[in-house]
Formats: C-alpha cells, sequence, structure tokens
C-alpha cells in the first residue's frame, strides 16, 4: 500500500516501523471486516473471473476475495516489497492460491483489458491529486470492456463528528492526498478516466470517519 510522494517512496501508516502492526491498527480502527465483506459483496465475484487487489498492503482483501470466489484468479498488486512478504505469508496459511506482484498503481505490469474486476481498500487517499489521476487511468486500461472497479476509501464525512474524526487521518497522510477524499472528488475522478455509472454505494462510520464504498464500470464499447 505504499505510495509515492514527491519522489520520495512511503510505506503503509506512513512509517515502516509500523508495518508490522498494520493488521491490528486497520483491524480495530476501521470496522476492516464489516467494509470489506460489503465490498467483496458488491463486486458480485464470479467463478472464472480475473480480479486485482490493487495497493493490496498485507493480502487481507486479496484472501477474502479468493476464499468468496475460489475458482477466480486473484492477483494483489503493491509497491512495498516488505508488506507483500507479510501478504504472502498470510496467504499460505489460509491456504490460498494468490499472485502477488510488485509495482506501483499508476504503473502496473499488467496487458489491456485482462481483469474483470478491480479491487482497492484503504488507498486512493494516500495519493497525490496527480497520482490519483494517473492510477484511475491505469485501473480503466487494465479493466476489461464491461469490467467493474470496486473501492472502500475514507469519503465525505456523514457528519460533523466523522468529519472532525477524519482530521487524525489527514495528519497522518497529509491534508492534500486526503482532500480529494473528504470533498467527494473520487467520482469525478473515476469518471474523467473513462469509467462510467460511478456510484458512492454505501458508507460506514469508522473510528476514524466515514468510510465510503464506490463502483464504477468500464464500458462495454
Amino acid at each position: 500500500m505504499a505510495v509515492s510522494e514527491h519522489g520520495k517512496y512511503v510505506p503503509a501508516l506512513r512509517y515502516r516501523w509500523l508495518t508490522p502492526y498494520y493488521d491490528a491498527i486497520v483491524g480495530f480502527t476501521t470496522r476492516e471486516r464489516t467494509f470489506k465483506a460489503a465490498l467483496i459483496s458488491q463486486a458480485e465475484l464470479e467463478s472464472g473471473q480475473k480480479i486485482l487487489d490493487l495497493a493490496c498492503g498485507t493480502g487481507t482483501l486479496s484472501i477474502w476475495a479468493k476464499q468468496a470466489s475460489p475458482h477466480s484468479a486473484v492477483r494483489g498488486v503493491d509497491g512495498d516489497p516488505d508488506i507483500l512478504t507479510i501478504a504472502r505469508r498470510k496467504a499460505h496459511r489460509a491456504d490460498t492460491v494468490i499472485e502477488f506482484d510488485t509495482a506501483l498503481s499508476y504503473d502496473l505490469p499488467y496487458p489491456d483489458a485482462h481483469f474483470d474486476r478491480a479491487l482497492s481498500s484503504l488507498f486512493f487517499h494516500h495519493l497525490s491529486p496527480h497520482d490519483k489521476v494517473r492510477t484511475a487511468r491505469e485501473i480503466h486500461r487494465v479493466l476489461k470492456p464491461g469490467g467493474q472497479l470496486h473501492v472502500a476509501d475514507w469519503g465525505r464525512a456523514g457528519s460533523r463528528a466523522m468529519r472532525g474524526l477524519f482530521v487524525f487521518v489527514q495528519i497522518l497522510d497529509g491534508f492534500e492526498n486526503t482532500r480529494d477524499n473528504v470533498n467527494g472528488r473520487l467520482v469525478g475522478i473515476f469518471e474523467d478516466a473513462g469509467l462510467s455509472n460511478v456510484t458512492e454505494r454505501q458508507a460506514f462510520g469508522t473510528m476514524f470517519g466515514t468510510m465510503t464504498l464506490y463502483s464504477a464500470d468500464k464500458p462495454a464499447t
């Protein structure tokens, strides 16, 4: 889940020493099991599909997606080789066959029109505005016509309390990077990349703000 910030590599949770604690922190603070289960259900995975988990981090979503659709080919990609080591160990312990690749979100090593589904959780708010746009275009490129994108990330606050809680995320991950999320601009970014039917599907209140689930389609023609 690492990203590039002004040419500098930034790991998940910003600090390398926090990486071993990533699962515990995310699980405790974000209602992870609830929103990721909802995201997988929303994606309506089908047998035989090719599924990309973009910025897969420690592989939790990849593993749950594979368990939900055992006969699909799930591939996780992340820019952080250290966190992918954790993901591979977790996948092995869960007895799931998942391929994990090292790459940045805006330069994916996959051919055009390759995936039926692209999933992503808690990633876009890490990206600069410029890299959000580049990443959305890259997702559009690797999706098959008729393919779908399903994203869970911080969104517009559902209340003043949720907006106040989100300041802690902004302090950690940067006010510039998180501004598009809290202002509801992800929908426009996905649309500008060529995706259609971009929709905010549902939202969950968490300890750090409002978690929003999005869906979008790559036009079939």
